[in-house]
């Protein structure tokens, strides 16, 4: 079953009004592991000695100065979906890792995660949320969104492991693969 076309989806930005959808979306593990969306902004070290509530007020910080985090996705009233997505330099862990280092030094956004409530996973939602997530990057400025998806050796991957996107949604979102330095992370980019 896919979400049809009849459903309103729509997003916002995270800020201090929708922090609360937010921390519903992501629920007491902060979506996975503690995380709270903080993994690709800070060094290792510093991931793991706060992950939980540390990385949770990390977040809210960037939040209260007001930095792009990502967007909130919205079917109806209901928060269901969360794409991370700012210039690739917010994201530091992205420029010191092997596999996705920059494939050269155009100036690109970067989408970093995807999260999708539970009861939404499997149902088309994250191509959608691509597509908007590129016309947002767009109206920000953006010259190419680029992203760092997983491409599943088997057909039913944990949840878990899925967090940057799987390539077929982003293929659907219609990014083109730029690179690949690993069997399963292709860079994929989206040219507007």
């Amino acid at each position: 079953m896919t979400i049809s076309d009849n459903n309103k989806i729509h997003f916002k930005e995270l800020s201090n009004s929708t922090w609360e959808d937010f921390e519903t979306l992501f629920g007491e593990r902060g979506a996975c592991g503690g995380c709270w969306c903080m993994y690709w902004r800070i060094k290792a070290k510093e991931f793991e000695k706060q992950k939980g509530d540390g990385n949770k007020n990390a977040m809210m910080e960037l939040v209260k100065q007001k930095r792009m985090t990502g967007l909130i996705f919205y079917i109806n009233d209901l928060p269901v979906g969360w794409c991370s997505a700012a210039p690739r330099e917010d994201f530091p862990r992205l420029a010191n890792s092997r596999i996705l280092k920059p494939v050269d030094d155009k100036p690109v956004w970067s989408v970093v995660c995807l999260f999708i409530h539970k009861d939404y996973r499997r149902k088309g939602l994250s191509s959608r949320i691509l597509a908007s997530v590129v016309e947002f990057c767009k109206s920000e400025g953006a010259k190419i969104v680029e992203g760092y998806p997983v491409d599943p050796y088997e057909n039913k991957m944990p949840a878990a492991f899925a967090w940057t996107g799987i390539t077929s949604a982003f293929n659907q979102a219609g990014f083109k693969e730029v690179e690949r330095r690993s069997k399963s992370r292709p860079i994929m980019r989206f040219y507007i």
